[in-house]
């Protein structure tokens, strides 16, 4: 049995090979794409493009003095030069990790390329074909930019049959195939296949496991079927997840917090324990962090630096009061707790010191509302801290948002395994006890923040990173009154708040802060959202709770769909991206049910069969992939389709629905996981089983 299930682990772990991630489209220097309303002068790119216009006259004037003088090998050569401007242009530019001088030829005629639905051409040959006997001035084709042997050459002036000694000597460095997994340059523009939409699911179940109310759910980082919930009001729980199927609910003492923090926390309807968040290394070094509001009134541990000051032309004296407030007074705090002392191991530890180890970050508020507060790790190991633009009487009207001298509207990335001196604290002007991770995106920036990753958010409330494809950190931002929104969050994009509200110019009624022309800034606008009017006639309100990539077994038709909700309308939206790695996106207001034989019996909406959920707090995950709901209500797990009659064709349904509920069968990753797929891998199981028993 232990040389089967090894067997098992192996195909997987090939499984996992044929289908590796794709980044979504993305700039050579790691930031996203950015629209430009007019086609550059010299490189054939518009719309969406990772080059500005002086971008574009730099590029031609190196093409310039080139100086190639054969018409077609120039033609070739400029396309190449251009491809800086691709959007996908982070792809062409780095192979494995390593940054390249010209993007990835296409080299293959035995692959259908993803790009516009034709036969990959060999353009490496092409090139070759064209200019390997042509003279170019500094070619970028040489090989000591390659990193690759060839035929020294002491001419800064060459042909690239004095660089190479073979075409496929020339291929093999600047080649490479297409696949659905990679784009390659052939030329043009990079343009991936439309596909047909898949249809939206027939519905969303759903089953009550918990009555609590909490705001954040955290998988125990060892991988267990636990996990951590956590109140507004500061309390923290150690709960058992129920098996799916078994009946159970979520197991929870709420008399017995794992730590309560409720003495630091100032709790009211715009205040408290925000976020939470373990250290992928939690089973080893028992550490974990908080986000919380506190209130410098009621305790002195709560002073720290007003984010209203001279450095962003902010005079805190010159504040209106807010809600019977003085500006700073309450203040954003990230801090950081340990299990050490109170188990053996960290993983069996059930209880927490309330002390804090060490503070990571205080920010003071202007005023009483979005401080979003969320904290997660990210997949490179970082502690990223969402925080919203301060509130105030709507608007930003302080402009802190567009502002990179503030920490207000950003998405802010932190090092909290490196610890600077208190020296390095004042030198470098930090805001706590953290260092700066060297590739944040504005470290070499005199006029920016450097803890910053992301800016233009209005009040970031949840975000995060899709498990298959890490590339995809996806937030959701509350609107004014508008439009809610959710973006894929890159390095250094600007999401466009106040000059944009999602997609829609914003006027601010004041600007005591100054403004941003709108021509001034590259907004990314969002990938999915949706209109107040859509919603609001019903519920008078609304503001967006951002979710996750679906990636569980137990619904596969809702598998690689991005799940939102909205706090007050009690609303559910799947979103699809299509095609699959193109940051295009269409999404769909899902009905959604309660299983008949939910653990929890479901209460339901007045005048619908509607569970009522209440307010959508937020989202959760946990170690199996399964997606929750965290409601006023209660806590809500996603069920088997037809648990709830909906059709689901990729659904398995050995048994009769029960309470044990039906066997899905394994969901696809890809469009190129087929169910077929999946019998021929079964079958092969079987078959390397009945090989083992005889050759034992």
């Amino acid at each position: 049995m232990e040389r089967f299930t090894g067997v098992i682990l192996f195909l997987c772990g090939l499984l996992l090979l044929v289908h590796p991630t794709v980044s979504l489209p993305l700039c050579s220097d790691s930031t996203a794409p950015f629209t430009l309303n007019t086609t550059l002068k010299f490189c054939p790119y518009n719309g969406s493009v990772c080059c500005n216009s002086t971008q574009d006259g730099v590029i031609q004037r190196q093409f310039q003095r080139m100086n190639i003088s054969d018409p077609a090998c120039a033609s070739l050569v400029k396309s190449i030069a251009c491809a800086r401007c691709d959007p996908f242009s982070g792809d062409l530019y780095q192979v494995n990790s390593t940054p390249r001088p010209v993007p990835l030829l296409c080299n293959s005629t035995s692959e259908k390329s993803p790009q516009s639905n034709q036969a990959a051409t060999d353009f490496c040959s092409t090139v070759w074909d064209t200019c390997q006997n042509v003279t170019i001035v500094n070619s970028p084709f040489a090989p000591s930019l390659q990193g690759r042997a060839g035929v020294p050459t002491n001419s800064s002036t060459s042909k690239l049959s004095d660089l190479w000694q073979s075409k496929a000597d020339f291929c093999n460095a600047f080649g490479g195939a297409s696949s659905e997994e990679s784009v390659c340059f052939v030329g043009e523009p990079v343009s991936l296949n439309n596909t047909e939409l898949p249809s939206p699911p027939h519905g969303l179940c759903l089953e009550k496991i918990g009555n609590g109310t909490y705001l954040n759910m955290v998988p125990h980082p060892d991988g267990s079927n636990r996990a951590f919930f956590s109140s507004q009001a500061g309390k923290i729980w150690l709960a058992t997840i129920p098996e799916k199927g078994s009946g159970g609910v979520l197991g929870v003492d709420e008399s017995k917090p794992f730590v309560d923090l409720t003495d630091e926390v100032n709790f009211d309807t715009q205040f408290g324990m925000m976020g939470l968040a373990f250290h992928p290394n939690f089973a080893q070094n028992g550490r974990f962090f908080a986000s919380f509001n506190c209130d410098k009134v009621k305790w002195p541990g709560c002073s720290g630096r007003c984010s209203c000051n001279s450095d962003v032309n902010c005079d805190p004296s010159k504040l209106p009061a807010d809600s019977g407030s003085q500006p700073c007074q309450h203040q954003s705090v990230v801090a950081e707790y340990t299990v050490n002392g109170s188990a053996s191991q960290p993983s069996l530890a059930t209880t927490a010191k309330p002390s804090e180890v060490r503070r990571i970050i205080t920010i003071g508020l202007p005023f009483t509302s979005h401080h979003g507060g969320q904290i997660l790790f990210g997949p490179d190991g970082y502690l990223y801290f969402m925080m919203g633009d301060g509130g105030g009487q709507g608007g930003d009207p302080y402009n802190f948002s567009q502002n990179k001298k503030s920490l207000l509207g950003k998405i802010m990335r932190l090092d909290i395994n490196n610890f600077p001196s208190p020296e390095d604290i004042d030198k470098l002007d930090l805001w706590g006890n953290y260092t700066i991770p060297k590739d944040n995106p504005f470290v070499e920036d005199q006029g920016a923040q450097p803890e910053i990753w992301a800016y233009g958010l209005r009040n970031p409330w949840r975000c995060s990173f899709d498990s298959e494809r890490p590339s995809y950190f996806m937030c959701g931002d509350v609107g004014q009154d508008q439009y809610e929104e959710v973006d894929i969050i890159t390095k250094g994009g600007n999401y466009g708040w106040r000059v944009y509200e999602g997609p829609l110019l914003f006027v601010p009624n004041s600007s005591p802060g100054g403004s941003t022309p709108v021509d001034s800034i590259n907004p990314i606008f969002p990938v999915m959202g949706y209109n107040h009017s859509a919603i609001s006639k019903n519920v008078g309100s609304a503001s967006i709770t951002g979710g996750y990539f679906y990636r569980s077994k137990t619904d596969p038709c809702m598998y690689g769909r991005y799940l939102y909700g909205d706090l007050y309308a009690s609303a559910i939206w799947a979103g699809i991206e299509n095609p699959e790695n193109s940051g295009n996106f269409t999404s769909d207001k899902i009905p959604f049910s309660c299983a008949p034989d939910s653990p929890i019996p479901c209460s339901s909406t007045p005048g619908s069969s509607l569970p009522a959920l209440g307010y959508v707090f937020s989202f959760g995950e946990d170690n199996d992939k399964d997606i929750y709901l965290l409601t006023s209500s209660g806590v809500y797990r996603v069920a088997a389709p037809s648990r709830c009659k909906y059709t689901c064709s990729l659904e398995n349904v050995t048994s009769t629905v029960g309470s044990s509920g039906p066997t899905p069968s394994p969901p696809p990753s890809h469009a190129s996981r087929s169910t077929n797929s999946w019998s021929n891998l079964m079958l092969l199981l079987t078959y390397v089983l009945l090989l083992l028993m005889t050759c034992s």
